[in-house]
């Protein structure tokens, strides 16, 4: 059954996700989601950053009486550490100070949900990241320009931070935060096909 009709929604106020999901050509609109992003300790990365995206579509989804919901997370992960965003310029640094030399992995979940039937799936992508050593002046000067703020693992690879990421192993649109041939996969299943 198709659902070209029904309206798809992102549940998510991240400029990037909505970047990449227009690179799809889709129409949707955006509803933020205000959920509590804590999880607890003894979760995986993956079943972290699922439990998230089910958890963001899931608020939203509550809100509507039609639509496919779209939520996503994602986090950064090192030595089985989660990083998210950091909390002040230290936390960027200290992040920024781990990753520099190393090579990390990037996980982010999508969920998606048909808020008439409530069907709902969800799954993720990883990605290897490899960061170049940093000098100290280098993770300063980044920290600088306010771009880690507000990114998980303090960096943005398709921003400045590309400058700092030496190779990726996997998919890139999972490390920007939407992987988008997930994406394309699972709205295909709920009868929005891409292609």
């Amino acid at each position: 059954m198709t659902k070209k009709n029904v309206p798809l929604i992102l549940a998510s106020s991240s400029p990037r996700r909505r970047e990449l999901l227009q690179t799809l050509g889709l129409s949707f609109t955006v509803i933020t989601s205000d959920v509590d992003e804590t999880t607890a300790e003894h979760l995986t990365a993956s079943e972290v950053v699922e439990e998230l995206s089910l958890r963001k579509a899931k608020e939203v989804a509550s809100r509507l009486t039609e639509g496919v919901v779209l939520g996503s997370d994602t986090v950064v992960v090192l030595d089985d550490q989660i990083l998210g965003k950091p909390i002040d310029e230290m936390d960027a640094y200290r992040m920024l100070s781990m990753l520099q030399g190393q090579e990390h992995t990037v996980y982010s979940g999508v969920a998606l949900i048909d808020v008439e039937t409530g069907r709902t799936e969800v799954s993720h992508s990883l990605t290897h990241v490899r960061i170049r050593a940093l000098t100290e002046q280098e993770i300063k000067s980044y920290i600088a320009t306010g771009e880690p703020m507000d990114k998980a693992g303090s960096y943005a690879i398709q921003g400045i931070g590309a400058t700092i990421v030496e190779g990726i192993n996997g998919d890139y649109f999972t490390v920007v935060g939407l992987p988008l041939g997930l994406t394309s996969t699972l709205l295909t299943r709920f009868g929005m096909p891409i292609l």
